[in-house]
């Protein structure tokens, strides 16, 4: 299981160990690690996502396509139809930069009307009680039929990355190391070495 976390100063160190792997969106301003694995998140849970914006600066770090993971397509939080139609155009285009590209499954969301051969990774987004969902489950096992690598957005807890885990995720991210990184990051670094055993599904940890 892998974890995309925020390269705060404290974390640096971790993701060049190769222990943890970098997430970056649009606002962050955050340099880049050389040689480290990191998603591109598009930022649309920001009330001023800008469109130009995100978009100029995916191709301004397309040179660093080769050490993304994936790039997110923008969405639209808690709604499967307006994140389809939003997402749609720019399917082609994230891939025509090279990077791998993510498609979020928001509420609503169902295996039969998803665009599968247009995206790489099925990113699991939503509101909690959907991510939380039989419907979201169905979801994961879905894309691991299609061959899907699988990331769960909002992965703030050790229960969640268990479910995560269990349910067929890859990798997660959060925002767990931002806010008080010196403190939170061994905790974190703690959470991927117990899931190393992970517990059956259902269990509390």
């Amino acid at each position: 299981m892998r974890y995309f976390g925020n390269p705060t100063r404290s974390a640096r160190d971790a993701m060049a160990a190769g222990l943890l792997d970098a997430i970056h969106t649009p606002a962050q301003g955050n340099r880049h690690i050389d040689g480290v694995t990191w998603c591109a998140d598009n930022g649309c849970f920001t009330d001023n996502w800008d469109e130009a914006k995100w978009w100029a600066w995916l191709q301004a770090n397309a040179h660093r396509a080769d050490t993304c993971e994936f790039a997110v397509a923008p969405d639209v939080v808690g709604d499967a139809h307006a994140t389809l139609a939003r997402s749609m155009p720019w399917l082609p285009k994230i891939r025509e930069l090279g990077y791998p590209v993510a498609f979020v499954a928001q509420d609503g969301i169902a295996p039969h009307w998803t665009p599968w051969p247009e995206f790489d990774v099925l990113f699991i987004g939503g509101t909690t009680g959907w991510k939380l969902s039989a419907d979201a489950r169905e979801m994961v096992k879905a894309a691991k039929l299609r061959g899907k690598h699988v990331h769960m957005g909002r992965v703030n807890s050790l229960r969640r990355l268990r479910y995560a885990q269990a349910i067929g995720c890859d990798s997660a991210d959060g925002t767990y190391i931002t806010f008080g990184p010196d403190e939170n990051l061994p905790k974190v670094l703690g959470w991927l070495r117990a899931v190393e055993n992970p517990l059956p599904f259902g269990e509390a940890s």
